[in-house]
């Protein structure tokens, strides 16, 4: 499940007012995620969040869904930056 922090920095990041996140949901399937705004997305859940993403965690993200897990474990494992 996809928190509202995650959700709120997304569509914040790609000025969407609203856009309805599932486990499923890829970059590719929110209007205005393209592979440059990926980079800025990936920054401002950096920010919002106090951790680093390395290079290859980011490139093994597939879905909304992994990110979010990807900082469940990052922020439960206290890596955070």
């Amino acid at each position: 499940m996809i928190s509202a922090r995650l959700k709120q920095v997304i569509l914040e990041e790609l000025a969407l007012s609203d856009f309805e996140f599932d486990d499923a949901t890829k970059a590719s399937d929110v209007p205005g995620w393209d592979s440059l705004r990926h980079v800025g997305v990936i920054m401002a859940v950096e920010k919002a969040f106090g951790t680093r993403l390395r290079t290859a965690e980011v490139l093994r993200l597939k879905t909304v869904a992994d990110l979010q897990r990807l900082l469940d474990v990052k922020l439960g494992s206290g890596e955070i930056a």
